[in-house]
């Protein structure tokens, strides 16, 4: 993880305000928060902040946001510092690319998407390609494992990357397209690559069984019919619910209580080797 800390003073511009369409978002936003805690819109509020100035937080930013809620200009630095959906100096225009470098994505070839980055955007993380369109970073996992390697831009993942697929993503996003998200190797969300190779038959999982009473075997059975070209067996009729067990006869002694446990036996020998209680004698009166 690299250092957090705010974009420099020639970086950042001299003031910040909701548009009036963020401002009215941001007070509803606030809203349902009760009385006194206010502050728990903090994060929702910088989020929509950074939307709106192209995807960072300035430090004019935080403070009216901090404003708005009754926060302490410190105590938002700390929640924009620590928390890195929160980028804090200004980023590509047309996308900020952001590498996962997790274990999973550099067994799959993270190192090689960073190379392109390195290449197409700068040598460097966190620094903007010369005509401004572009930066990257290298994140901390971003939960696609299955589908390594991947980046993230802006709210959308793409997957199952090479090289040369992370080149046509820049080149789409240069043209000012936006490319196709998600696997881009043509599998189905995290399916397996090699295609399915369990639960191939609808049967098995679509719920046509259910109710049915032969279950898996009868949806085997229907499968093995189907693929010989014949018409399924017909699904045999419910079991008869089994009769109840006959009652005991009545000449069946009851069955032996269990003895006492020896330290109950033990207690109940000493609570009667106790002297009984004194009794009070009731007020204004003597004892018997």
């Amino acid at each position: 993880m690299s250092v957090r800390r705010l974009a420099p003073k020639e970086v950042q511009p001299e003031s910040f305000a909701f548009t009036d369409e963020n401002l009215a978002w941001a007070e509803k936003a606030i809203a349902k928060f009760p009385a006194g805690r206010q502050a728990s819109a903090v994060i929702p509020l910088l989020m929509r902040a950074q939307e709106q100035a192209g995807g960072w937080v300035s430090e004019p930013a935080m403070r009216y946001v901090g404003d708005m809620l009754g926060m302490a200009p410190i105590r938002v630095y700390e929640i924009a510092t620590f928390y890195t959906q929160f980028q804090l100096q200004p980023v590509g225009r047309k996308a900020h690319i952001q590498v996962c470098g997790t274990t999973p994505c550099m067994l799959k070839g993270a190192e090689d998407l960073m190379k392109v980055c390195k290449k197409r955007i700068h040598a460097e993380p966190f620094h903007l390609s010369e005509n401004g369109d572009f930066s990257w970073e290298e994140v901390e996992c971003a939960g696609t494992c299955t589908n390594a390697p991947m980046i993230q831009v802006w709210k959308d993942v793409y997957e199952d990357l090479t090289p040369e697929d992370l080149d046509k993503i820049l080149d789409a996003f240069e043209r000012g397209e936006k490319p196709a998200t998600g696997p881009q190797n043509g599998r189905h969300f995290s399916a397996p690559v090699t295609g399915q190779a369990t639960l191939t038959s609808a049967e098995l999982y679509d719920g046509s069984m259910v109710g049915k009473g032969a279950g898996l075997a009868l949806a085997r059975e229907a499968i093995a019919a189907r693929a010989n070209g014949e018409a399924p067996a017909a699904a045999p009729a419910p079991a008869a619910a089994a009769a109840a067990p006959p009652a005991p006869p009545k000449s069946d002694p009851a069955p032996a209580a269990a003895p006492p446990a020896k330290a109950v036996v033990a207690a109940g020998n000493a609570d009667s080797e106790k002297p009984s209680k004194p009794v009070a004698p009731p007020p204004g009166g003597k004892a018997d």
